[in-house]
């Protein structure tokens, strides 16, 4: 499967936008349930929704790190960001602003793909 390198960049930006708010809304719920009213439904809804999410950004993030060639600094940088919330925010920003988004330029060694 030959995924474009631009349409990886919009995967890992949408999917670290829905992992930060998936975040806000699970403090949201927690904070309803545990200083609030004591409702659970905004926990029930956004944990699982959270978790997902903080799955799905780590395989992007990996997926992404091999596509661009990411070092293993920057690597490590972007899967820490999945942990404080709305962090993967910052790491989408960071990654976008330092090029590291960007497809890697081909060298004359390399050869081209056939199809």
């Amino acid at each position: 499967m030959n995924i474009k390198p631009r349409t990886t960049a919009l995967i890992f930006r949408v999917v670290a936008a829905f992992e930060a708010f998936t975040w806000v809304g699970l403090l949201i719920g927690m904070g309803v349930k545990y200083l609030g009213s004591g409702n659970e439904i905004g926990v029930q809804i956004f944990g699982p929704l959270h978790g997902g999410a903080f799955v799905a950004y780590g395989l992007v993030a990996l997926a992404a790190a091999l596509r661009f060639r990411w070092g293993l600094w920057a690597t490590l940088a972007t899967l820490a960001a999945s942990v404080p919330p709305l962090t993967t925010l910052l790491a989408d920003w960071w990654l976008h602003r330092t090029g590291r988004l960007v497809p890697v330029a081909r060298t004359e060694n390399e050869a081209e793909p056939v199809a």
